[in-house]
């Protein structure tokens, strides 16, 4: 480990100037979901590519419906019905002066009608008082022919989607750097994107070290505690936009850690280990990674630095493996790990997905507490806390032990104390890391 004390800011530096976005891929849709979009999607097809109806009704002529009232209806001539994935009329028949046609919604607005009528402005072509829906193609008295009485008149264009509303053709439909989410994948369905060009989520391996930890599930021993941490950092992994997978504790012996690590290579963008990077006899990660690495490789290899911030002193970074696989080693103690993960981790990923904005939001906010916050000088310390948005607020929850996570699980943000701030009083206007 060096003697050099790194600063926050230096140790993200570092850790971003070596990791790059991943290569392009293109992929199906529903495998897309998650990536990032590589280039601009520009429309091709209109969307809608047709005028169709928005409602169930009756599509007519302005000036058959003017003035129509239910005391004096207009009685049109039902030519036909217009059913959604239809082309129009059947035989090619147009809606002429006193006509109408039933149609349905999403059915193409056909040839000579300019509006289209609610069903519940006419009598559903019963002869009888206003209706409440249309009837059945099957089960309408006329078929799809007969009259209908309108009670209300519209103007043209009413009820009808028209082409190209949506988006035109040569419209900008998704930027370049647009994460690719539901309503994503549903446009670029709908304009008949089958594939889009991508760079892949990717896969992080989180793996925890120590001889002390058990799975949950399991009973408890002398001197043991659960997994929590490869649990956590999943879950972080998966939030920031990875695929992540899980690696069940590793005891402290170094050749096994080893070999664990290299079995993972072959799945793994970037590794990310817990535990093992502090100055204990056992610790090791430090142990088993300190000397790997090509010599004739500027880069390669892991550093294990201390770090000006509490928690989360201890850290390791380097790469690992033929394709020089980003490694990051993290604290075991819980909130450390976690702390650790949001600052070095999370944006890691998001450079290797190509997104510009790397970071949580921080905010200013007013520290509401019942007495001052202690720092340790020279030491960035990130403490637990909840952010009143409306009342421009955070308070601390819990005490600042790394391995509070309780707390750590009812805290929506991290307070940040800088460097020079040995102490906080209540009032104190300062920055918060918005973790939700």
């Amino acid at each position: 480990m060096s003697s050099t004390i790194w600063s926050v800011d230096e140790h993200l530096d570092d850790i971003l100037a070596t990791v790059r976005p991943l290569e392009p891929i293109e992929l199906q849709l529903p495998d897309a979901q998650g990536c990032v979009l590589v280039k601009d999607v520009v429309v091709e097809v209109a969307l809608p590519p047709f005028d169709n109806s928005s409602m169930d009704g009756y599509a007519v002529r302005i000036a058959d419906v003017e003035g129509a009232s239910e005391e004096f209806p207009a009685v049109l001539t039902v030519i036909g019905d217009v059913a959604a994935g239809s082309a129009g009329l059947a035989d090619g028949q147009v809606v002429g002066p006193g006509q109408a046609a039933r149609i349905m919604t999403g059915a193409p607005l056909p040839a000579g009608a300019e509006a289209v009528v609610p069903v519940e402005w006419t009598d559903g072509g019963t002869g009888e008082g206003p209706a409440a829906t249309m009837r059945a193609h099957s089960d309408a008295p006329e078929g799809a022919t007969g009259e209908v009485r309108v009670h209300r008149s519209v103007e043209a264009g009413a009820h009808v989607r028209e082409r190209g509303s949506d988006v035109k053709p040569g419209d900008l439909a998704l930027r370049a750097g647009s994460i690719v989410g539901p309503p994503q994948i549903g446009l670029l369905a709908a304009i008949g994107c089958a594939t889009v060009v991508v760079r892949p989520r990717p896969r992080v391996v989180v793996l925890s070290t120590g001889s002390e930890l058990v799975q949950p599930g399991e009973e408890l021993t002398g001197g043991q505690i659960y997994d929590s941490n490869s649990f956590a950092l999943t879950a972080a992994a998966r939030d920031a936009g990875a695929i992540a997978y899980r690696v069940g504790a590793v005891t402290d012996d170094a050749e096994t850690l080893r070999a664990t690590i290299e079995d993972q290579l072959i799945r793994a963008d970037v590794i990310v280990t817990t535990g093992g990077v502090s100055v204990g006899a056992y610790d090791v990660v430090k142990e088993a990674l300190s000397s790997v690495g090509d010599e004739d490789e500027p880069g390669s290899g892991i550093d294990f630095r201390k770090l000006a911030m509490q928690p989360g002193k201890p850290q390791g970074f380097g790469s690992i493996g033929p394709d020089h696989t980003p490694l990051l080693a993290l604290p075991g103690n819980p909130v450390s790990s976690y702390v650790s993960f949001e600052l070095f981790v999370r944006p890691a990923i998001r450079a290797l997905m190509g997104l510009p904005d790397l970071h949580r939001p921080t905010v200013r906010a007013v520290l509401s507490a019942d007495k001052a916050l202690t720092s340790p000088a020279g030491r960035r310390q990130f403490l637990r806390g909840t952010y009143d948005e409306e009342a421009g607020t955070v308070t601390p929850v819990g005490g600042s032990g790394s391995h509070l996570i309780a707390a750590l699980a009812q805290a929506d943000a991290l307070i940040v104390l800088p460097e020079d701030t040995t102490s906080a009083e209540p009032g104190t206007e300062t920055d918060v890391i918005l973790l939700r």
